[in-house]
């Protein structure tokens, strides 16, 4: 048993992106790590830095964005519901596809599995195309192997344009 209580064995490997661009998104991204760190059955393990970055689709403000290393006991769609969960928590409204939000917690990996089901892809199926997703999972999981492709996650990130992705420095 580990300290968390956990039968290690049991756990499994997660990577969860973090995004906002309405709000003070700095306060709601870290209160959404808190929030999933204390939700039972999940364990942080790192975080990345934040990240400012354009956004993709309509006109909007930048995001900024994150990723999370999480260990859980949970199958891949309890956890996605837990996320969805977290985003209406935090005012999260679905209105138009890639418009701005409070919140956008989207589930990257489980594991080394791949899942393809009405409401879940993991891996999330645009995840290897996006910048703003890979330079901070590579900064806390760059040896992580994405299972469709077979390359691990900082070969990925030499693909993608990263030129609109910046660390972010809080005045």
């Amino acid at each position: 048993m580990s300290t968390s209580g956990y039968d290690e064995a049991e756990l499994r490997r997660s990577a969860v992106s973090l995004g906002s661009n309405i709000g003070d998104s700095q306060t709601i991204l870290e209160a959404a790590i808190e929030t999933l760190a204390q939700t039972p059955g999940i364990v942080l393990e790192a975080r990345s830095h934040w990240y400012q970055t354009k956004a993709v689709g309509p006109p909007q403000p930048d995001y900024l964005n994150g990723c999370v290393i999480l260990h859980v006991e949970i199958l891949p769609q309890q956890l996605l519901e837990i996320l969805l969960g977290i985003e209406q928590q935090f005012g999260r409204v679905r209105q138009e596809r890639w418009g701005p939000r409070t919140l956008d917690l989207d589930l990257l990996l489980y594991d080394d599995i791949t899942l393809d089901t009405p409401n879940l892809q993991v891996p999330h199926p645009r995840m290897r195309d996006r910048a703003f997703v890979l330079v901070p999972l590579a900064e806390i999981a760059p040896n992580w192997i994405e299972p469709v492709s077979g390359c691990v996650i900082k070969e990925l990130l030499k693909e993608v344009d990263c030129s609109d992705v910046h660390l972010w420095v809080d005045n």
